[in-house]
């Protein structure tokens, strides 16, 4: 199978092109990468690289013509290492227009060279805050909320309708939950969340009734080469374990060796915090594995973040 990966030194690509070549299966996998000394790495474990800039239509109709692909999967994001309050619009705006615009290059060059299925990287929180806490594929998006919060969502429906409608091929979307593991945010070596709950910066807003939906990196990989043959459709790909944010704050700042999070009303917080923050600690949904399990086959090996928190925290602590 000719698979070409956009977003090849990404979390969730890299690690993804990096099981598809260990597995001794018959994958010819091209890595697409703006910077050839991050892709350096997969290309020496086999996998072809093109360097191109996923904005650039001519350049992926190029790169396209030698990678040839039969399934295209769509990793690409254009997240900020660090959130500055300040610009977090004008950050996360950079990662909506590459969902957008990369998606659509994509679409394109793949009606060129007959591409017969496209997998595309989605989110997992974005449902509408009502009604059941637990969410499956089919509920409502939260296309009404405010920005930029709002415009990441319309973002991702504009995404995912390009992928499901795309002529000629099978469209696959995979909403992940919150990534956990090496080098994403929740890291407690270093990364952007675990520095601020070190520093007493992520308060508990209101009754902390939120739910978080946890993946880790390599169970979100997994997915990704499931999705390769498995049905076409929407997915969610969470863990088995949702957990309200009254619970979960508190325990991995414990386990960091944190102080205990600030509790701060939400009438408060909605003068100090963005929006989106206090809509993650009050209000946001969960969502539910089960079609994934039954229609892909897939399961998370990873089926709680207790226990790997646990464990990742103990070896930096080793460290």
């Amino acid at each position: 199978m000719r698979v070409f990966v956009a977003g090849a030194t990404g979390l969730i690509g890299r690690r993804m092109i990096e099981l598809m070549l260990e597995s001794g299966d018959d994958y010819v996998v091209t890595g697409l990468s703006r910077h050839h000394d991050r892709a350096k790495p997969l290309e020496d474990l086999g996998a072809g690289i093109a360097i191109a800039d996923a904005f650039d239509g001519e350049m992926m109709g190029g790169v396209f013509a030698t990678a040839q692909p039969e399934v295209i999967v769509n990793q690409l994001t254009e997240l900020p290492s660090r959130i500055d309050p300040e610009r977090a619009t004008e950050q996360f705006a950079d990662n909506d227009r590459i969902r957008i615009e990369g998606t659509r290059n994509l679409i394109v060059a793949g009606h060129s060279w007959s591409a017969r299925r496209i997998v595309t990287q989605s989110i997992a929180f974005a449902y509408r805050a009502e009604g059941a806490w637990i969410k499956d594929e089919d509920a409502p998006l939260a296309l009404d909320a405010p920005p930029p919060w709002g415009a990441t969502v319309s973002a991702v429906a504009d995404m995912e309708r390009q992928v499901m409608e795309a002529r000629g091929m099978d469209g696959v979307v995979l909403r992940y939950g919150t990534l956990y593991g090496p080098g994403t945010w929740y890291d407690p070596d270093g990364a952007q969340v675990s520095d601020a709950v070190r520093a007493g910066n992520v308060p508990l807003i209101g009754e902390g009734r939120g739910l978080g939906t946890f993946i880790h990196v390599d169970d979100a990989a997994r997915a990704g080469i499931a999705a390769l043959e498995g049905p076409p459709g929407i997915y969610n790909i969470v863990d088995d374990d949702p957990v309200e944010m009254r619970e979960w704050l508190p325990l991995y700042a414990r386990f960091l060796g944190a102080p205990d999070p600030p509790r701060v009303p939400v009438e408060e917080a909605l003068g100090r915090y963005p929006w989106t923050a206090v809509h993650r600690m009050t209000e946001q949904r969960g969502a539910a594995n089960a079609r994934a399990r039954e229609l892909l086959g897939w399961e998370p090996e990873h089926r709680s973040w207790r226990k790997e928190l646990r464990s990742a925290v103990a070896e930096a602590r080793r460290a």
